[in-house]
């Protein structure tokens, strides 16, 4: 029923919990994961976590926050972004949080890497995944100037004003919601969630990272997505199931070379986890 759009199934332990975590998948009705790569040098694992398991789909990408790590070219991302598992091209993105010392300015660095990743998405036709914080002007002043919404995608983790959604929106790009949507401190948020068009909408983990309420401040899994399609159903004043079934509707339309690696008889409805 419900589909986790941004995981990394492959850090933090994860990785060496597999089987009890596509066990909880199962057990929460959540089919489908896309595992999301941070850097070059994990995505082998990332890749490997993919190939093992055919409801675990996986992205090319590096992280706008990872410094001193492998700053791949244009040709470097399509040539690894032709796995047969690789759905998307991300994560990647700005963010401006942790400055720490240096300006604005000083982050052309990211810049740089940003539009690289967008270059690369559109020679592909692989959709983005896009991380943005504390840069939301710049994101998407990038995204326009790079054509993003010539492929489009996915804002993940969304936290940004209803403008900024309004914006990525008008860019041909979904918005996804994780664990901090069901934050107290997230009324703003939560009225974007309400706002947002169904037919627009994605749902994530973000694991091991921003477990929902009732499992804030544990480590977060790919099964606890159903917590989020509940929160964001009662939010809505719709059904948890309505919630799964627009979302994970929504992820295989987005991601098309997702939807072509599902069965052929279970093209429209993507299968529960066996």
């Amino acid at each position: 029923m419900f589909v986790d759009s941004h995981c990394h199934i492959n850090l933090e332990g994860l990785g060496d919990r597999l089987p009890e975590l596509l066990t909880h998948m199962r057990e929460r009705q959540v089919t489908h994961a896309l595992c999301v790569s941070v850097d070059l040098e994990t995505l082998p694992q990332v890749l490997a976590v993919s190939d093992a398991y055919d409801n675990v789909f996986a992205s090319v990408g590096v992280h706008p926050d990872h410094e001193d790590v492998e700053e791949p070219d244009v040709d470097r991302l399509v040539a690894l972004a032709a796995h047969p598992r690789v759905v998307a091209i991300g994560e990647t993105g700005l963010d401006y949080f942790r400055l720490e010392g240096r300006s604005i300015d000083d982050m052309e660095w990211q810049r740089h890497r940003f539009r690289t990743h967008i270059r690369a998405a559109r020679a592909t036709g692989k959709p983005l995944i896009i991380h943005t914080r504390a840069a939301a002007e710049d994101t998407i002043r990038i995204m326009r100037e790079e054509g993003a919404d010539q492929v489009g995608g996915v804002m993940h983790c969304f936290t940004e004003s209803w403008e900024i959604a309004e914006a990525a929106l008008a860019l041909n790009f979904h918005i996804s919601l994780s664990g901090i949507v069901t934050f107290k401190s997230a009324k703003a948020l939560q009225d974007v969630a309400r706002k947002l068009p169904l037919d627009r909408l994605l749902i994530e983990t973000d694991s091991p990272y921003l477990a929902p309420v009732p499992y804030r401040g544990k480590t977060n899994e790919p099964a606890y997505v159903a917590d989020v399609a509940h929160f964001v159903a009662t939010l809505r004043g719709d059904t948890p199931e309505a919630i799964g079934r627009a979302t994970s509707d929504n992820f295989f339309r987005l991601f098309p070379a997702a939807a072509a690696l599902l069965p052929a008889t279970h093209a429209a409805v993507p299968p529960t986890l066996q």
